[in-house]
């Protein structure tokens, strides 16, 4: 006998004006470009995924990195049906590698955390996400990002109907002049200001690191103008300068401190953590706890807890390396600085000053981390792009992706992480002659 669907019975069809419109942004296609604008072009050099060096994976290891935590566990007195069960079953919703994570800031970052201002998340995207729906109140707060910004905060923000005003970036950082005019300007319409993001290491998309004394302003501005910041640092590790951390500078519990494991350890663990030590008034009469303890909340509605098994792979490496990550990357931090400083040799040697084909062409120079930003001539969009990796080989990502408003047109990010020196070396000389061809087009 043979059933036939009934023609009467409608299909499901949603409108795009049935979906939340932050949907239908531009903003929320870049996130998709960039993981798979290498795929599209897989015969060419690719600068443009922020991914960290896949040489130095290695599968066997991280058997040895769960049964080190374990051990770390028997070792505190837990019988093996408690160790059995922090690894198999659900747990704390904050996380169960707090202590870790705070003795892991205390040797790479001198920073003191209490492990209950720590809440361990899925991936630092999910600490954006916690952050931003516990402080953002309505649609009168304004969340104001150095620009220009990383897209999975401005994605973020969209998704939650979150107003965001770039802050013009310099080399050194937001500027403090344009912060404290565009807060003014915010408060004239009836607004708050809220927070600033800021990424003041090696930042993605620019490569800028700030100097100390540019943190130390900042923090006072934000004191000034009653600003929270959140502080993203996944590339610090990286930078061939030591620097300290906005939040161990922070005497007055302004920063939100963001971090992740996805570049310094394995991103498909997608473990990244939240520091949050600002004192929230208890309601109804309970006394005080922490800006973590509502993010907790907040995430126990999300993702419940984060992956134990992630957890313990992440703990693992941390403890068979003193409790830090910098010593555990110390080879990915060589790495990355060659390949960086072969990236700009290279460009240095193909693209000199001096001739017409090179007017308008030059690239700032990061002191570590994944990214490097070029300036060129001509309008750096997607169908440039395609000209460059199908005629070059070569892939790049345009900088205005990361722009709220029209500004960078003729910029390109590049990211020189996923490769090796060789690679790096021929994939920049590629782009050098696509550079000097459309310049002079």
């Amino acid at each position: 006998m043979t059933t036939t669907r009934a023609s009467a019975v409608p299909e499901a069809a949603l409108p795009r004006t049935a979906l939340h419109p932050s949907l239908s942004a531009p903003l929320l296609d870049t996130m998709t470009f960039l993981n798979e604008v290498t795929h599209r072009y897989p015969q060419a050099i690719s600068f443009a995924p922020g991914r960290p060096y896949e040489g130095d994976f290695d599968v066997a290891r991280v058997p040895g990195f769960i049964e080190t935590y374990l051990d770390h566990l028997r070792g505190r007195g837990l019988s093996e049906e408690r160790v059995r069960t922090a690894l198999y079953q659900y747990g704390e919703t904050a996380g169960q590698i707090r202590d870790i994570v705070a003795r892991m800031l205390e040797v790479d970052e001198d920073l003191t955390v209490d492990p209950a201002a720590v809440v361990v998340t899925v991936g630092c995207q999910e600490a954006v996400l916690l952050t931003l729906r516990a402080l953002f109140t309505g649609p009168d707060d304004v969340l104001l990002v150095d620009s220009p910004a990383y897209v999975g905060i401005t994605g973020a923000a969209s998704l939650l109907d979150i107003p965001v005003v770039p802050v013009p970036g310099t080399p050194n950082g937001p500027s403090l002049e344009g912060l404290e005019r565009t807060v003014r300007e915010i408060e004239a319409s009836g607004r708050r200001a809220r927070c600033l993001y800021v990424v003041p290491d090696c930042s993605n998309p620019t490569g800028v690191s700030m100097r100390r004394e540019d943190r130390t302003a900042l923090l006072d501005a934000a004191g000034r103008l009653g600003l929270l910041l959140l502080e993203d640092n996944p590339y610090g590790v990286f930078s061939s300068v030591r620097r300290p951390t906005l939040k161990s500078l922070d005497t007055e519990r302004r920063v939100v401190y963001l971090g992740s494991f996805a570049k310094t350890a394995f991103p498909g663990a997608r473990v990244g953590f939240v520091v949050a030590d600002q004192p929230v008034a208890g309601a109804d009469g309970r006394p005080p706890g922490l800006l973590a303890e509502e993010l907790a909340k907040v995430k126990s509605m999300v993702t419940v807890n984060t992956s134990s098994l992630s957890q313990a792979a992440v703990a693992g490496l941390l403890l068979q390396n003193g409790g830090g990550l910098r010593s555990a990357n110390e080879t990915s931090a060589r790495h990355y600085q060659a390949t960086m400083r072969c990236l700009r040799d290279t460009l240095a040697a193909e693209l000199p000053p001096g001739s017409p084909e090179t007017d308008g062409v030059r690239w700032n120079d990061p002191d570590g981390g994944f990214f490097l930003t070029l300036d060129v001539p001509f309008e750096a969009d997607e169908a440039a792009l395609d000209v460059s990796a199908e005629k070059y080989g070569v892939i790049w990502t345009p900088m205005r992706h990361f722009h709220l408003d029209d500004a960078g047109d003729r910029q390109i990010r590049l990211s020189c992480s996923y490769l090796t020196t060789d690679r790096a070396a021929e994939g920049a000389a590629r782009l050098a002659r696509f550079v000097k061809d459309r310049a002079g087009a």
